[in-house]
């Protein structure tokens, strides 16, 4: 079973992964989006994400990087 958009917590973990020197906050939410799409185990409709769900993965991978 793969990353839904509602596991913003499990996306952030695997963006600090994939991306330890980028600071979260200076993603825009178009390569946010993108950048969560292209992860190998996310498997989600990509028109079930909104801007909220952008705010909330962006929020959780700057507290995973602290």
């Amino acid at each position: 079973m793969g990353i839904k958009w509602v596991d913003v917590n499990d996306i952030a973990i695997e963006l600090c992964e994939r991306f330890p020197d980028v600071n979260p906050i200076t993603v825009s939410f178009p390569d946010l989006y993108r950048w969560v799409m292209e992860l190998e185990d996310f498997d989600d409709d990509p028109n079930h994400c909104g801007e909220k769900i952008l705010e909330a993965i962006q929020m959780a991978w700057i507290e995973e990087q602290d």
